[in-house]
């Protein structure tokens, strides 16, 4: 069964929505995706921390992250 649900994207999930979208998914297929997602990453804490370490670990995107970060508190 289908449900449309109507949502508010801020700056950061628009431009992360078109990236997928640029990449070859639907908006829908997009949503779908990480909302599905987001709800295995919570059935697998463990899962997710081992993921978010190696986020953390990572030079390249720790720099990303501390530049968003930076940005947003212009």
């Amino acid at each position: 069964m289908s449900k449309i649900v109507s949502i508010d994207l801020d700056t950061n999930t628009r431009r992360a929505l078109i990236k997928l979208q640029q990449m070859g998914l639907s908006q829908s297929d997009a949503i779908r995706m990480a909302i599905q997602d987001a709800a295995s990453a919570l059935r697998e804490p463990k899962k997710l921390a081992a993921e978010m370490a190696a986020l953390e670990a990572d030079p390249v995107d720790r720099a990303e992250m501390l530049a968003v970060i930076n940005f947003k508190e212009r």
